[in-house]
C-alpha cells in the first residue's frame, strides 16, 4: 500500500488543508497520513485566522511518525512559521524523504496570510533544494521571485528563478488566469503544459487537491510528468462536481 504524508495547516471547514489532502489520499487508493502544521479559524466565507501549533508537539509526532513508517511520498501545504518549515527541512534531511512535493502555500484566497514573510527565506533556502517538486499558482510565483506574470515569457523567466532555488521541478499552476487553466511543468531540461477548460465558479482547496493527488502517483513511482497529468485530470474530473456547502459562494469537492 502506498503511504502518502501531509504535513499542512488544518481546514476545520474540510475543504483544504490536511483534510482535504486526507480525502485525496483514501480516493486514490493510498494510506493517509497527516501532521498538522496551523490551525485556522475557518469556514466557507473565508479564514478569520491562523494559529501556530507547539514546536515541541510538532517535532515529536514527526520523529515519531518518520522513526516507524517510511512514506512514499511527501507533501506541504500552509506551514505559517519559520521554524515549521525549518523543521520539515530537517526532518527531510535526516530521514532521506528524497519525494518530496512543496505546495508552497502563501495567502489564503479570501487575503490572509497563511506564511509569515520571514519564513519566506527559509523556504527558499532550506526547503526547496530538498524539494522533488515545488507546485505555486501564479501569485505565489510572482511572490517568490519578484516577477509579474503577465506572458509565457514572464511565466518562463519566474519558473527559472524558481529552478534555481534547488527543486527539481517546478509546476506553475494556470488557475488565476483566463482562457484556458494552463498549468506548466519545468525541469532544467524540459517544459511541458497541461490544459483543461476552465470550470465557471470559485472552488475551495484546489492547489490542495492538485499537490496531494501528485504526491500520490509520485508515491506509485510515476515520472513527475506523468503524475502531474494525471493528478491534473484527476482535480478538473473532481471541479465538475464540487458544491457550495456553506453560505460562501466556494464550491467544495465532493468525493
Amino acid at each position: 500500500m502506498i503511504k502518502v504524508l501531509s504535513i499542512a495547516g488544518s481546514d476545520p471547514s474540510g475543504g483544504a488543508g490536511i483534510q482535504i489532502d486526507l480525502k485525496t489520499f483514501h480516493a486514490l487508493g493510498a494510506h493517509g497520513m497527516a501532521i498538522p502544521a496551523a490551525m485556522t479559524v475557518q469556514n466557507s466565507l473565508g479564514v478569520k485566522a491562523a494559529y501556530s501549533v507547539g514546536p515541541k508537539s510538532f517535532r515529536e509526532q514527526v520523529e515519531a511518525l518518520l522513526a516507524d513508517i517510511r512514506p512514499d511520498a511527501v507533501k506541504t501545504g500552509m506551514l505559517l512559521m519559520p521554524w515549521v518549515v525549518g523543521a520539515v527541512a530537517k526532518a527531510a534531511k535526516e530521514h532521506h524523504l528524497l519525494s518530496l512535493i512543496v505546495d508552497p502555500v502563501m495567502r489564503s484566497s479570501s487575503g490572509r496570510m497563511l506564511l509569515k514573510p520571514e519564513a519566506i527565506r527559509i523556504l527558499k533556502k532550506e526547503l526547496f533544494p530538498l524539494a522533488l517538486i515545488i507546485t505555486p499558482n501564479i501569485p505565489e510565483a510572482e511572490s517568490l521571485t519578484g516577477t509579474k506574470i503577465r506572458t509565457r515569457t514572464d511565466r518562463d523567466a519566474a519558473a527559472g528563478k524558481l529552478l534555481d532555488m534547488g527543486p527539481r521541478y517546478v509546476l506553475i499552476k494556470g488557475g488565476h488566469g483566463t482562457g484556458p487553466a494552463v498549468d506548466a511543468l519545468y525541469s532544467d531540461w524540459m517544459v511541458y503544459e497541461f490544459s483543461t477548460s476552465r470550470r465557471k465558479g470559485d472552488f475551495h482547496g484546489t492547489g490542495c487537491v492538485l499537490s496531494s493527488a501528485i504526491a500520490v502517483f509520485i508515491g506509485r513511482g510515476l515520472p513527475v510528468e506523468k503524475a502531474v497529468e494525471k493528478a491534473k485530470r484527476f482535480v478538473d474530473k473532481m471541479l465538475r462536481t464540487a458544491k457550495p456547502v456553506g453560505k460562501g459562494r466556494a464550491k467544495y469537492f465532493q468525493f
